[in-house]
């Protein structure tokens, strides 16, 4: 993954640990305040926030020390992989797409960028200039492209 992406997993750690999780904590105390735990709303849902925000430290603390950063500079270009920008033509169409394949954190597809574990990243991994793929659609059958250009993302 990008070196964007593995900061902004640790930023929103931190926001979790320094922020949420202690105004939670500070939810829970006031619900509790209003007596009678079988009947108090408040109480139930800052205790059902405080899991949820549990759950997500302890995925993104895994997520974090197994991660490895990377600015994707050794990337060649002469193959689709990750770290590469690729633009593609349909074959029926001719319509020209252009998308970057990253890493498993790093996908916005309203930017273009995917995670090489999409499908659509999938069927393009290791094609070079002048082959074709048959892209997944989410409207039905297989698309049929062409790959164009390939070249290394620069971040």
């Amino acid at each position: 993954m990008s070196w964007e992406s593995l900061e902004k997993r640790k930023l929103e750690l931190e926001e979790i640990t320094t922020k949420k999780i202690p105004a939670n904590s500070k939810e829970i105390g006031v619900a509790r305040s209003y007596g009678d735990l079988k009947e108090n709303h408040e109480f139930k849902a800052a205790k059902e926030m405080q899991a949820v925000l549990m759950r997500r430290k302890l995925e993104l603390e895994a997520m974090i020390v197994s991660a490895q950063g990377t600015d994707f500079s050794g990337v060649k270009g002469d193959e689709v992989a990750i770290g590469t920008v690729v633009e593609y033509e349909s074959a029926e169409g001719g319509e020209k797409k252009t998308v970057t394949i990253l890493g498993a954190w790093d996908s916005d597809p309203e930017r273009g960028i995917l995670s090489y574990q999409t499908a659509v990243a999938q069927a393009l991994v290791r094609r070079k200039v002048g082959d074709t793929a048959e892209l997944p659609s989410e409207k039905g059958p297989k698309t049929a492209v062409t790959i164009r250009s390939i070249r290394p993302f620069k971040s």
